[in-house]
């Protein structure tokens, strides 16, 4: 009785080739992929141009403002978004490139510029919070013709190398002369200490600084 149990057990389960199994398995894939891209409408190109696209929902539009700023003695007006950095203005919209973005963040110095007599980093101000403010640029110091004493310094005494970082350097010294007609040593590295030099030319900018305090005191007849 045994035997024949298993003989009969044996006939009920079908017998499966290799070639069987794997001429199974690519049908059912086949039947799959078919489905798949069934339930996936494709639109020709008039009918894509026809359907309406969603209004996008959450996103703020931008907005402009129009500023007035008092740039090296003219006013100049601009359209830009109230986030809209000074220093971002006067590259972007009033094509003054003297100032320099390089930290962006407020801790190199390269985009200094003097905003009511104060050195000021121009990428931690906003355009719309400089209106009101006599701002000075280093295009507004002088000119390759005409020198300011501080920029002709600058180039007597070599106190420059890649040259990015020098418009702050320049800005910031002139200031100080400003300020201070005979500064010493000490009191120019302290005035420069917001300013960095990737270069390493710190030792010619002091000494740029005090050559020009020099020529100016000479300029105006003092000692």
């Amino acid at each position: 009785m045994d035997n024949e149990a298993e003989e009969h057990k044996d006939s009920l389960v079908p017998e499966v080739s290799r070639r069987g199994f794997l001429k199974g398995m690519g049908v059912g894939a086949a039947a799959t992929v078919s489905a798949a891209t069934a339930v996936v409408p494709t639109l020709d190109a008039d009918a894509q141009a026809e359907t309406p696209v969603p209004a996008a929902t959450g996103r703020r539009l931008k907005r402009t403002v129009r500023v007035t700023l008092n740039i090296n003695g003219e006013q100049r007006t601009a359209d830009v978004e109230p986030r809209t950095t000074l220093l971002n203005t006067l590259r972007d919209h009033l094509d003054l490139t003297g100032a320099k973005k390089i930290c962006d963040r407020g801790s190199c110095g390269g985009c200094t510029v003097i905003a009511d007599g104060r050195n000021v980093y121009s990428c931690m101000m906003l355009a719309v919070d400089a209106q009101g403010k006599k701002i000075t640029t280093v295009e507004g110091l002088g000119t390759p013709e005409k020198m300011h004493p501080v920029q002709q310094a600058f180039v007597e005494q070599d106190a420059l190398m890649c040259g990015f970082c020098t418009p702050g350097f320049v800005m910031t010294c002139a200031n100080l002369l400003q300020h201070n007609p005979n500064p010493t040593m000490d009191e120019v590295r302290h005035a420069c200490a917001g300013n960095l030099c990737r270069c390493g030319t710190y030792p010619r900018v002091f000494e740029a600084a005090l050559s020009a305090a020099k020529n100016m005191r000479q300029m105006k007849g003092g000692a």
